[in-house]
């Protein structure tokens, strides 16, 4: 079989960067007020900026699909003619403009450049950008195709306005005793961001500039043991179970505010760090990899509330990886879901920090139901 490489990678963040001071300005303030809580989040998650394909409005600049193809017409920006020799096109992300048509489909569509490629569409969280990888992986590996796109986008900014959300829960005692308690809905106002990234995919490396060749993909879900933890267009029940919102009236999706993303911030706490270490541990002795032999460690945090914890636990199951081997960029642009490694790997090669023979480890954590991707890249 032959070998599947990185050889390029892109990324595009909508309009300008938005600082902590500038949140709701653009989100706009809860039933009139500013959050009593904002500070705090924004002291624990420590992200300093993000982005927003809208304006101060709320009126959208880019859709999902236009932040996609963006992303992936600037892999071909030194040739624009060259995205005619793709065969294949894996767009991902957890936030499409619609139902239906799938989101892959509108990607395609906003790229008129292409030609008739197959287009594949993984839908779900953040390891969704990692399925869309691993699907063309595959289809390289098995001679199907030679070049192939992926992509991972987010729209999530403009489904973050006040009037998407109920009265914000105010709970400020208890978040100062246990952090973690902020992780209600009010949370995610404060750390996601619009934005795309995007991966050139073949069966050789690129004769010039740094190509990562993709040693192995390993993903593990947990659905069938653990109940939802972040969820949409649903209502969890006390047992666990998930009621649909096509099982409520139009007048409960709004009163309750179905269609808002939520989380069950006690479940998080409890399992996300956990499965999330004890899986990669589990992984690199499955693929006979040493963690002293990582020299990248990129991992997909929602927060760096979480960052102690997973350091500690992989201490602790024996895959310690120094922290100055560590990469992010979240506190520059923002939690961008399925985007998030895409545009940290693009970050990483433009920091030209790499040297061939490096080895890159991904690591994507999903808490929607708990699954995990982890990935080993070596540079070439």
């Amino acid at each position: 079989m032959p070998e599947v490489y990185i050889t390029r990678t892109s990324s595009f963040l909508p309009n300008n960067p938005i600082d902590n001071d500038e949140i709701e300005e653009y989100l706009g303030f809860i039933n009139g007020a500013a959050s009593r809580t904002r500070a705090l989040i924004l002291r624990n998650n420590k992200i300093k900026q993000r982005y927003y394909a809208m304006d101060k409005n709320g009126k959208l600049t880019h859709t999902n699909s236009e932040i996609a193809a963006t992303a992936i017409k600037n892999l071909f920006s030194a040739n624009p003619d060259e995205i005619k020799e793709v065969e294949l096109l894996s767009c991902a992300t957890s936030s499409p403009d619609q139902i239906m048509p799938s989101h892959g489909m509108m990607v395609h569509g906003s790229l008129p450049e292409t030609g008739n490629v197959d287009v594949t569409s993984p839908s779900g969280n953040c390891c969704s950008g990692m399925h869309s990888l691993k699907y063309a992986y595959y289809a390289i590996k098995s001679e199907e195709v030679s070049k192939a796109v992926t992509c991972a986008s987010e729209r999530l900014g403009q489904g973050m306005r006040h009037d998407k959300f109920e009265e914000e829960i105010q709970r400020l005692v208890e978040v100062e005793e246990k952090p973690i308690l902020a992780f209600e809905k009010d949370f995610l106002r404060w750390m996601l961001s619009d934005g795309a990234g995007s991966f050139l995919i073949e069966n050789k490396k690129s004769e010039t500039g740094v190509s990562l060749r993709i040693d192995w993909i390993e993903s593990v879900s947990f659905a069938n043991q653990e109940e939802a933890c972040m969820y949409q267009g649903c209502e969890k029940m006390e047992d666990g179970t998930t009621k649909s919102f096509k099982e409520y009236t139009p007048e409960e999706i709004i009163n309750q505010s179905i269609l808002s993303i939520k989380q069950d911030v006690k479940l998080l706490g409890e399992k996300i760090v956990k499965l999330g270490t004890d899986t990669c541990a589990k992984t690199l002795e499955k693929k006979g990899v040493k963690s002293s032999e990582i020299d990248h460690f990129l991992t997909h945090m929602s927060s760096y509330f979480f960052e102690d914890k997973i350091d500690a636990r992989m201490h602790e199951k024996g895959i310690p990886i120094p922290k100055e081997k560590w990469f992010t960029n979240l506190d520059k642009i923002g939690n961008v879901g399925a985007a998030s490694i895409y545009i940290m790997v693009d970050d990483l090669i433009k920091s030209k920090k790499l040297k061939v023979g490096e080895k890159i480890l991904l690591s994507i954590p999903e808490s929607a139901r708990f699954s995990y991707v982890y990935c080993l890249l070596t540079v070439c």
